[in-house]
């Protein structure tokens, strides 16, 4: 690779405050912030707003749409055309 061409790519840690959960990982990303890892170490800290932890998808807390009841209220207003 060129020198001075690409972004360092180093540890940092991506976390998500409304759950308490935390993963490191590697990135390109930068922060301001630090955090003390499980390893003693310092890295770099992103806080992200949905991670697999909270988002409904992962947790089972989606909500399930009704659409036949959608399709039968369409049905009633426009079905008799």
């Amino acid at each position: 690779m060129k020198k001075n061409l690409h972004p360092a790519y180093r540890p940092i840690v991506f976390r998500d405050p409304s759950v308490g959960f935390a993963f490191l990982t590697r990135s390109t990303l930068t922060s301001d912030r630090t955090i003390e890892w499980e390893d003693g170490r310092t890295y770099p800290v992103v806080d992200v707003d949905v991670s697999s932890a909270s988002h409904p998808f992962y947790t089972g807390r989606g909500r399930i749409l009704d659409t036949a009841g959608r399709v039968e209220r369409f049905k009633q207003r426009y079905g008799k055309m």
